[in-house]
């Protein structure tokens, strides 16, 4: 268990701008930084960060919380874990004392798989490093491919011994369970039947590439065999498991998010060597689909960090083709693409070795072609002087501009198309027009329900009335008012029943300075109102306790102490606001009202919309009562009745509302 010093020292030094920085593109907005979900599919930014709060908000899927909670979310980090990495970012020495064997018990099946692959990596390493026969074979053939030894460190390679069960055993003997070695794919069990199940290593006699998830955890390996073996396949990779989805994930991705970052570009290629050769000669924003095709949530994950992708593919034509297809895809995601070839013969691994790092770089800037140049050039070669060809060519060009989805960069490329085919844009706008509506028709036809679902629907519909939740939203927005303006002063008008000359009851307005978190817990304790909702009834108290011992309230310090869920909460109604930044309202002569600025109005309004909503609730309460009673006699009961309506009429003359107080 990591001692509270240390949580203490990692929540002081952690930057949550600095950290999310390392996953998702952050642009500037005013106060905050803002970017695309990573938790969602989206174009237009709904994911905000807070410097000054040291919170973030992901308005798409509703998640928030402080930087501990964004890295469990999307890392899927335990607790210590996530304090652990952000220990090893900030360099903090982590100070635990020793865990239970129930505390090791419980560990989840997530994270057991991830310890197991942990294992493995530094297993194969050793065997790599250490090992007669990996020295032999294994490190003599990265040394071959001329890997450097900080390269072979930087990506963690390894080697697995050529026996059937060396990693497997190793792995019972240090006592990982057999369970989890099969579901990770480290192991293969073959059993017979009247026979003991059987135990193997899948990647046996292979040279070892860990594949890392953002934050540098191990999700699975790719494997080289070194032997001649036309049976065997050249590469292997993990299965498929809890941890480790292969259309998700990019080789060198975490070695190269940050240089991604900051070069604003993402160079990718198809291999494990060609990423590390890449590095190796200096160009680290570099990463690979590893040897799959190019999937929309690979090409997500970059869009995370840049918008521009240049694609580096083989000089033969199994690389042009594999390139002309992963266009459209990085197209639709609204990205900006170019294309690289490399002369004939040559792969991104082979090229980088030959050349120096300055003629890498100067050859990416000559040769890389907007993906319309590149595409049209292909194509029209293909073509030549046949017009049934060429027609065709066409309409595939314009099949990729179609799913741009900025209708600017559309009719840039269109302008384009016509310098490079030598046609009309008329012809080319007509086109595109065509393809358009077959793809609107073809999506709005794949979306619609048959007839029985159609039925099920509208019955679903009508059955669900959306009911909003009054006590709810207002208890919500007392609690939005604590975290924001609770420590500061403002004049508030005290409103007194008293009554008059006639017996009635009227207000009387009289002017006190007061804090708004005493403004809120004196009216609430007056009224003997509690909050309905157990989340913020626990955050009321919360907070009221903070106030009373040091009579302010340091959101970042708050968020970092309490329950995960009440963080998010609290994330939630702090950020609530901030969300109008991301549609730059002002730019468009909207202005909306300053959340720092404390609205006294706004405090009072508040709390006497609470008190209408209980007077109501105890008059339904004493109608109901009345209704149900059988006695003769109500006239107690509507004497309370009518004191209740008029409470209401004189709380809603307040509000500037109108009422009928015989409702």
């Amino acid at each position: 268990m990591i001692k509270k010093s240390t949580i203490d020292r990692v929540f002081e030094t952690a930057r949550v701008e600095e950290v999310i920085g390392d996953f998702v593109q952050l642009k500037k907005s005013g106060s905050n930084f803002k970017g695309l979900s990573p938790f969602t599919d989206e174009r237009t930014p709904s994911f905000m960060v807070s410097p000054v709060k040291q919170i973030w908000k992901d308005f798409s899927s509703g998640k928030g919380g402080n930087v501990v909670s964004f890295l469990m979310e999307h890392e899927h980090f335990n607790y210590p874990e996530a304090i652990r990495y952000l220990a090893n970012k900030y360099g903090i020495e982590v100070e635990e004392t020793e865990q239970t064997d129930g505390e090791k018990q419980a560990a989840s099946e997530r994270e057991s798989m991830y310890l197991v692959n942990q294992f493995a990596r530094d297993y194969f390493r050793d065997q790599l490093l250490l090992s007669s026969e990996g020295k032999a074979i294994g490190l003599t053939y990265f040394k071959e491919r001329g890997f450097t030894q900080e390269s072979i460190a930087r990506f963690e390679l390894g080697y697995s011994p050529n026996n059937w069960d060396a990693f497997t055993q190793a792995a019972l003997k240090k006592g990982y369970s057999s369970e989890f070695l099969i579901k990770t794919g480290l192991s293969i069990a073959k059993e017979k039947e009247g026979q003991e199940k059987k135990m193997f290593d899948r990647f046996k006699g292979r040279v070892m590439f860990p594949i890392h998830s953002m934050s540098g955890r191990v999700l699975g390996f790719g494997g080289r065999i070194l032997a001649t073996n036309k049976r065997m396949a050249k590469y292997l990779n993990s299965p498929e498991s809890e941890v480790y989805h292969k259309s998700k994930v990019l080789y060198g991705l975490y070695q190269a998010k940050q240089e991604i970052a900051k070069e604003d570009r993402c160079y990718l290629v198809e291999g494990y060597t060609d990423v590390i050769q890449f590095h190796q000669k200096g160009v680290t924003n570099t990463v690979a689909s590893s040897g799959t095709a190019l999937t929309p949530e690979q090409i997500r994950l970059i869009n995370r960090l840049t918008e521009n992708v240049v694609v580096l593919y083989d000089g033969d034509a199994a690389g042009t083709r594999a390139s002309v297809r992963g266009i459209d895809l990085i197209l639709e995601e609204g990205m900006n693409v170019m294309v690289c070839s490399f002369p004939p013969g040559e792969d991104p691994d082979s090229f980088a070795r030959k050349n120096s790092a300055s003629d890498i770089k100067a050859y990416l800037a000559e040769n890389a072609k907007d993906f319309i140049s590149y595409k049209a050039s292909l194509l029209m070669d293909e073509a030549q002087s046949d017009p049934i060809q060429k027609a065709a060519v066409i309409r595939d060009m314009m099949q990729s501009v179609a799913k741009i989805p900025d209708a600017i960069k559309q009719e840039l490329y269109v302008r384009e198309c016509v310098k490079i085919m030598d046609i009309s844009e008329e012809v080319l706008y007509s086109t595109l027009a065509q393809i358009k509506s077959k793809n609107t028709k073809d999506r709005r036809k794949a979306s619609q329900p048959g007839k029985s679902e159609k039925l099920a629907v509208v019955k679903q519909t009508a059955q669900q009335k959306v009911k909003v939740d009054t006590q709810y939203e207002i208890e919500k927005h007392l609690i939005g008012l604590l975290l924001r303006y609770g420590e500061k002063e403002g004049l508030f008008e005290e409103y007194l029943l008293e009554p008059n000359e006639e017996g009635e009851l009227v207000l009387k307005a009289e002017k006190r300075k007061k804090k708004v978190y005493e403004k809120i817990m004196l009216d609430l304790q007056e009224d003997e109102v509690e909050f309905t909702h157990p989340e913020f009834r626990a955050l009321y108290t919360l907070i009221l306790s903070e106030f009373k011992q040091k009579q302010m309230l340091v959101i970042e310090e708050f968020i970092n102490k309490i329950d995960p869920k009440l963080s998010e909460k609290v994330t939630s109604i702090l950020m609530r606001a901030d969300r109008y930044q991301l549609h730059r309202w002002d730019t468009k002569g909207i202005f909306v009202k300053d959340i720092n600025e404390l609205d006294e109005r706004e405090v009072l309004q508040t709390i006497l919309n609470l008190r209408t909503l209980l007077i109501k609730k105890k008059a339904a309460e004493l109608m109901k009562l009345m209704k149900s009673d059988g006695s003769s006699s109500h006239r107690e009961m509507l004497e309370e009745i009518r004191d209740y309506k008029k409470l209401q009429v004189i709380i809603a003359h307040k509000l500037d509302i109108v009422v009928n107080p015989g409702m």
